[in-house]
């Protein structure tokens, strides 16, 4: 057979050799974790291309400009004559950017529009909102910031948004009314600052499409091929940007693990890939079962937690690997004792094997989880990184230079204009500034438009005169930067920017340590620009990119302001124990995991614990972090910790339970549970108290020739914790409102129930309860429901207690036996008591 002879195919297994060859149908590669999908997405494209497809005609789409790249050099070792470089291949966010900058008159913008980075959106938010004379307490950047992305990632316009009567509702009852007008006028202002932000990128390509049908046609007939990675992750926009093109062909394969969907926060919808089936009927669907990273123990147990959630595809992932060691859970009494726990772990296992520190990583829920852990490393020498993604960009002095950058290159950027126009110092003061941007209102024009005809125009008027004299030498200079652009290289024309502005001369006459790392960035930020000239050289010179493109300042600056958080790894953190959120360490593996923090309102989360969508994907959370481990995982969790300044009892996380005790240590010393006390009023003790009688006993048991963790000796098993269940019931399926606002601009998929689906019990909806517009942002807009209930008291009930007087039942936690309640009395204040003995009468 002909397709056996190709060294393309050589070495897969038939489930990747099928979802390999079978490129000219619609396909759904359903990829567990660490399968191999790389490689099959990689071997397809170049498969196709062996096999006569035009490079030109496939486009090919990621989420990671780093998995772009990789998957490019992939394919051209696979085909060594170059023809991959016709490919379109990068993120949504960069090919996209392409597009409209290709097609932009077609949509009231210039080719040379600005991409906004979050900061110069929640700028642009402040100043619509002081202009408003609105209270910034209610209207505050982030939440206007966070509404207006999601309401783009859903297609809904600002016009569609104000038509909207659910929407003013919930704006009304968040108490931010205006918050349609803002999102209008912020819309407006980006389109007269030539600017758009990260979601316009997806929002006007879909305009794009939709209301310019040659363009639509011209692209539908140029990518007859359509690969998308990570398919799971995408949101509502993404999704109708590939069913526009994929329309006339069908020829859409996507690569992806329901299982491993964990970005509902930013939009994505799974389902996406559930339903792919019904969006492609005669689509072939491809399983890849076989997981070449971790043991078995480890993949058997993410199966046995995963097989819980009801929205998912069926398969089975195995190993034929080693079986490996157990999974371990190490149980704390306090945050700070975990942190000595796991890294004291941690430690002795990479010295054991004589591995690298950069072999393990310590994965959290939230990043403020990171303090303590940071606080042991520290104290023993070991070398760590915490991966927020990349600071470089955050610094002042490289946000300076990007501005002016980007005011060069588009002078209607105002925000751009606002940063620099005194900076350094010019004598242009906030006043002038304000008077600048008063004028652009007034005229309908940029503040850059503005300042530039009254330098150019003669002026009477004594204020315009004042402003035209303060600003002229920044207008010549930036006139001439402007016109020097293109007759420069990269790295001359960035030097030449930062001598001329003073930037360079400024922090020389600082002489101050801040001010040299503030010099070695600037240095660093031109030296990315010669490298980015020389790759682009390179390319050439190869036949990887037409001899005409060659590098600017324009390709040069969007390649920085489409760079994700995952493409911007430091190469000097090689060797050190990396610390992130589980979120961050998608699609990345170590041999030693450790996640900590595996308790109830932590993870998962108290606002996804609000929902049956909301326990799902906090579920997929934790498979994606326990499938992160090659060799080793240890889970940790702890008793006690401090929230908000206040020691508070923690309750272990429902998804240790769910993970079959077959692949868990179990130690006796593990479930020993000493009951807590209670005066007699009913009030549980406070943690302080709590925690300084649990060391009480240990102590005792320490005289007594005990173990120095609890327990009667032996190895101290107590403090390795390991999992023998016994937590006791979790809390009935209280859900949260999980619809979205802008489900009525959605098509509606209709069919029959895929098979792929397994369809399991749902969890109970009876204590279903509002959960406030920012969760309705996340969850959909709705209206509200009842509050939860749990034995015989609900949240906002009235009661009566014999000693505290009358109060409001303010939250409800289950325990094994009991419920906690927490109840806001009218003269005694909040009072956390025990349901079996508050004693409390209802109202």
């Amino acid at each position: 057979m002909e397709s056996n002879e190709s060294p393309i195919l050589r070495g897969l297994n038939p489930a990747q050799y099928d979802a390999v060859v079978n490129y000219d149908v619609p396909s759904l590669i359903i990829a567990g974790a660490g399968s191999g999908k790389t490689r099959v997405l990689t071997s397809r494209i170049a498969y196709m291309i062996e096999q006569g497809v035009a490079p030109f005609n496939i486009l090919a789409l990621t989420f990671t400009n780093k998995a772009a790249e990789s998957m490019r050099e992939r394919i051209a070792q696979m085909l060594p004559d170059n023809r991959s470089r016709y490919i379109r291949m990068g993120t949504f966010h960069s090919v996209f950017s392409r597009i409209l900058r290709e097609n932009a008159e077609r949509i009231g913008f210039t080719n040379s529009f600005t991409i906004y980075e979050p900061s110069d959106c929640k700028n642009l938010l402040k100043t619509i909102v002081r202009e408003l004379n609105l209270p910034d307490e209610k209207y505050k950047p982030n939440l206007l910031a966070s509404r207006i992305s999601y309401a783009k990632n859903c297609l809904v316009t600002p016009g569609a948004y104000q038509a909207n009567t659910v929407c003013a509702t919930e704006d009304r009852q968040a108490q931010i009314p205006e918050f349609g007008n803002i999102y209008n006028i912020y819309c407006q202002r980006c389109k007269r600052n030539g600017a758009m932000d990260f979601d316009d990128l997806l929002l006007q390509t879909n305009i794009l499409l939709r209301d310019c049908p040659d363009v639509l046609a011209r692209y539908q007939e140029q990518f007859r091929y359509i690969l998308v990675d990570e398919y799971q992750d995408t949101n509502y926009a993404q999704y109708t940007i590939i069913r526009r093109l994929s329309q006339t062909h069908s020829k859409v394969c996507v690569v992806g693990d329901d299982a491993q969907s964990i970005y509902s926060f930013r939009g994505a919808k799974i389902e996406n890939i559930l339903s792919f089936k019904k969006d492609y009927p005669s689509a072939m669907v491809f399983k890849l079962e076989q997981n070449y990273r971790s043991t078995r123990t480890i993949v058997d147990a993410a199966n046995s937690v995963i097989a819980r959630n009801s929205k998912r595809m069926e398969k089975h992932c195995f190993s034929d690997g080693d079986v490996g060691e157990k999974i371990r859970i190490l149980k704390a009494y306090t945050d700070r004792e975990e942190a000595e726990m796991v890294v004291t772990d941690l430690r002795d296992k990479v010295r054991a094997a004589g591995d690298d520190w950069s072999e393990a990583v310590i994965l959290y829920r939230t990043n403020n989880q990171s303090a303590v852990l940071e606080d042991n490393l520290r104290r023993r020498g070991i070398p760590y990184r915490i991966y927020k993604g990349s600071s470089f960009y955050d610094h002042k002095e490289i946000k300076d230079m990007m501005a002016y950058i980007r005011l060069v290159i588009n002078p209607r950027d105002d925000e751009a204009f606002k940063r620099i126009v005194n900076y350094p110092a010019r004598g242009i003061g906030d006043t002038t500034v304000q008077r600048i941007a008063q004028l652009a209102a007034e005229r309908g024009q940029s503040m850059w438009e503005a300042v530039d005809a009254l330098v150019a125009e003669p002026v009477t008027d004594p204020v315009q005169k004042t402003i035209a004299r303060k600003v002229t030498d920044f207008v010549a200079m930036i006139r001439s930067l402007s016109l020097s652009r293109n007759d420069k290289g990269l790295y001359d024309f960035g030097l030449e920017i930062a001598s001329r502005s003073g930037i360079i001369a400024a922090y020389r006459t600082e002489n101050t340590p801040e001010a040299t790392s503030a010099l070695d960035n600037i240095e660093e930020l031109l030296n990315s620009m010669q490298e980015f000239k020389e790759r682009c050289d390179a390319e050439i010179r190869n036949g990887e990119r037409p001899e005409e493109e060659v590098a600017t300042i324009e390709e040069w600056l969007q390649n920085v302001m489409l760079m994700t958080d995952m493409d911007k790894d430091n190469p000097d953190d090689n060797n050190k124990v990396t610390l992130m959120t589980v979120h961050s360490a998608k699609g990345l593996e170590y041999k030693y995991v450790y996640i900590v923090g595996l308790e109830e309102n932590l993870f998962p989360s108290q606002r996804a614990a609000e929902s049956p969508d909301g326990i799902e994907e906090e579920r997929r959370l934790f498979y994606v972090a326990l499938t992160r481990a090659k060799v080793s995982a240890t889970i940790s969790y702890a008793e006690m910790r401090f929230k908000w300044g206040n020691m508070e009892f923690s309750r272990p996380s429902c998804f240790l339970r769910e993970i079959d005790p077959r692949y868990v240590e179990s130690d006796a010393d593990f479930a020993e549970v000493r009951p807590r006390r209670r005066d007699d009023d009913g009030e549980a003790p406070s943690a302080i108290d709590e925690l300084r009688r649990r060391f009480d006993y240990r102590f005792q048991q320490k005289q007594q020739g005990g173990s120095r963790f609890g327990g009667s000796g032996g190895n101290g098993g107590g403090r390795s914790g390991s999992y023998s269940g016994g937590f006791g019931r979790p809390a009935d399926g209280e859900s949260g409102p999980a619809r979205r606002f802008a489900r009525a601009a959605q098509p509606q998929r209709s069919g029959t129930p895929d098979p792929a689906l397994v369809q399991t019990p749902r969890p109970s909806t009876d204590g279903m309860r509002r959960v406030g517009v920012r969760q309705a942002m996340d969850g959909g807009l709705s209206a509200g429901s009842a509050a939860p209930v749990s034995g015989e008291y609900a949240v906002g009930q009235r009661v009566e207690h014999p000693k505290f007087g009358v109060g409001i039942v303010q939250r409800i936690e289950t325990l094994a036996t009991d419920h906690k309640l927490v109840v806001a009395f009218d003269n005694a204040g909040e009072k956390t008591l025990l349901a079996k003995f508050a004693k409390l009468t209802k109202l």
